[in-house]
């Protein structure tokens, strides 16, 4: 009676774990898929920096008001005499003999090793930007290069310096001049690697002079 006893006990727990185990299995499957779904907002959920883009700060500048915004630029930058302005000067027969007007900026110099100079170049009734620029950062960057006319009309266009240090120029297409002589500008800003709300802003260089520059 005692063994008759005992095997019924037994056969009755090993049928009440079966179900037990057979659920089991559905529960984890959910868990694990719920899982990605709460992963990918996680990894992709972080606000949006609200750093404008370079290309932001640009789009329908006033002309005019570019001279005075050209001193807020990043700590260390200066307003000197480097290497480009040699590079410069031997284009100045060309432009003479094409009827090319230019009306160009100060060379400015950053610390972390970039040149640049923005110009505005006339011929006829036909404007664009040039920019003259070295990059001995020995890391590539980029720079985004602006003409800006009357009326909040821009031309913007996205240079990718190569990490050489030799001078080089990237220059907006040709538009139709717009206005008076004079009454267009331009400006160039060049940012480090990375995202570009992350990227430090290394140097800004516009086609206007301070009132008090010589030259």
């Amino acid at each position: 009676m005692n063994l008759r006893m005992i095997g019924l006990t037994a056969a009755v727990v090993c049928g009440s774990l079966v179900p037990l185990v057979a659920s089991a299995d559905p529960a984890v499957a959910p868990d694990a898929v719920s899982a990605d779904p709460v992963a990918g907002k996680s990894s992709g959920g972080s606000p949006e920096s609200r750093r404008p883009k370079v290309s932001d700060r640009l789009s329908g500048d006033d002309p005019a008001a570019l001279s005075s915004a050209l001193p807020k630029s990043p700590s260390g930058m200066s307003a000197e005499a480097g290497s480009l302005s040699e590079f410069d000067r031997s284009d100045a027969a060309a432009w003479e003999r094409s009827g090319t007007a230019a009306r160009c900026g100060p060379e400015v110099v950053a610390p972390e090793g970039v040149e640049a100079q923005t110009c505005v170049m006339t011929r006829g009734d036909t404007v664009w930007a040039r920019l003259y620029y070295r990059n001995a950062t020995g890391e590539e960057l980029r720079s985004v290069l602006t003409l800006m006319g009357p009326g909040g009309r821009t031309v913007e266009l996205h240079c990718a310096p190569a990490a050489h240090d030799e001078p080089d120029t990237c220059e907006t297409p040709r538009v139709p001049s717009s206005g008076p002589p004079g009454s267009a500008a331009a400006i160039a800003e060049f940012v480090g690697a990375g995202p570009v709300e992350e990227a430090p802003l290394l140097l800004r260089a516009g086609s206007e002079r301070a009132p008090d520059s010589r030259g």
